[in-house]
């Protein structure tokens, strides 16, 4: 009688995770308008972006282990609080740093407690179609660009920035807040065993020095490390180019749409020749799209590199959490999945602050992007040395 309400949980995975992604990266949306209106530099407000992903990179891993042990439950209840109250507080922000401490911090310890907590209670759920399943509630972040970062472009381009997030931290109330009381624990099946793989003893801590759990994890600080810039600086890149504001926010949505597809396509490829595989090839994708930027300059070239870019990295994104649920034990991927996360954040923290940085400084979004093509063939080269743990049975999670 259970089963069909996995599908609920999905649902829900992705609606959280689409409201508090869009919600946090809306913030490419004010970069002008903000900077523009306070006189506060581009690298400064980008800043908070790279306080986000610090902070929510810290705050994964004990929002994983606490999923572990009550639920999910409480911890997306509790980051949903969090959410509404970082992005109304930063509104009313006047200085610099306010901003920087309550969109960095407030709104960064939020983040964390969606993902890697949702991931791990819908493989709870799913014993069969998992990776479909994590494909769908990753497609929430793919979802955010066609639909947060839209309405936060209208709002500015209607009212301030200011009534724009305070306008969305209600929103991300309204939204989230119930929808958190629909998350349930997975009930344990132990009937039958599975076939899934599990290493590093009894322990979170020997898990996170298994040479596994090294590789995965800096494969994903690289892949972030890769993507977050361009994802962040693409429309103000666009705007350099002199393309209109209205035009410029559909690039983010182009991203996501293809992202869309990247994840049905990749999560697909994962099943049919291996997660690692399927890792590989989207990370040379990802690498030659973000490169490919710093050569266009006009709309149209602008969208088809951002449907390449945007289909490899948001086709990758589920990979990393397969390859975590073959190679660790069920009762555990919340610590993990928070532990690899906080990791990744550290990667995509590099992005904004160095493009920021670099376009203060030199004028011009070309460096961020030759960077970002060299950071991912670094992804690639080291996902190639990945190598599975030894399997051996573990009992079902329905």
């Amino acid at each position: 009688m259970e089963q069909p309400y996995r599908w609920v949980i999905v649902a829900v995975g992705a609606l959280m995770t689409c409201v508090a992604i869009g919600a946090m990266f809306s913030l490419a949306v004010y970069l002008d308008p903000m900077s523009a209106a306070t006189g506060w530099s581009r690298a400064g407000i980008s800043t908070a972006m790279t306080l986000d992903f610090l902070v929510m990179g810290v705050a994964g891993f004990f929002w994983g282990a606490i999923s572990d042990r009550y639920g999910a439950r409480v911890v997306v209840l509790a980051g949903a609080i969090l959410l509404g109250a970082g992005l109304i507080l930063a509104s009313q922000a006047t200085s610099l740093l306010q901003f920087q401490l309550t969109y960095g911090v407030l709104v960064g310890l939020s983040a964390g407690a969606f993902f890697a907590p949702m991931i791990s209670t819908v493989m709870g759920w799913f014993q069969t179609q998992r990776s479909l399943a994590v494909s769908l509630v990753s497609a929430g972040m793919g979802v955010a660009p066609m639909t947060v970062s839209p309405f936060a472009r209208w709002l500015v381009s209607n009212y301030d920035w200011r009534f724009s997030q305070l306008l969305i931290g209600l929103f991300a109330w309204g939204i989230m807040i119930p929808a958190a009381f629909l998350v349930r624990r997975p009930q344990a099946l132990a009937a039958a065993p599975s076939t899934a793989v599990a290493i590093g003893g009894a322990s979170v801590g020997a898990a996170l020095r298994s040479p596994q759990f090294i590789v995965i994890a800096l494969t994903f600080f690289c892949c972030c490390a890769t993507h977050s810039g361009p994802i962040f600086h693409t429309v103000s890149y666009a705007l350099t180019c002199g393309i209109a504001p209205l035009a410029a926010v559909t690039i983010y949505s182009v991203e996501g749409l293809a992202g869309l597809g990247g994840r049905l396509v990749f999560g697909l490829a994962g099943d049919r020749f291996g997660a690692k595989r399927a890792l590989v090839t989207g990370l040379m994708i990802q690498a030659v799209a973000a490169g490919a930027y710093a050569l266009v300059g006009r709309l149209p070239e602008i969208y088809a590199v951002a449907i390449v870019f945007g289909a490899a990295y948001g086709g990758v994104m589920p990979l990393y959490a397969v390859l975590i649920r073959e190679n660790f034990p069920l009762r555990m991927i919340g610590a993990i999945m928070g532990a690899a996360t906080s990791v990744s954040t550290l990667g995509m923290a590099l992005g904004p602050l160095v493009g920021g940085y670099l376009y203060d400084r030199l004028g011009s979004y070309a460096w961020l992007y030759i960077g970002s093509f060299a950071i991912g063939w670094g992804a690639v080269f080291v996902a190639l040395t990945f190598r599975p743990a030894p399997r051996r049975l573990e009992p079902a999670i329905a």
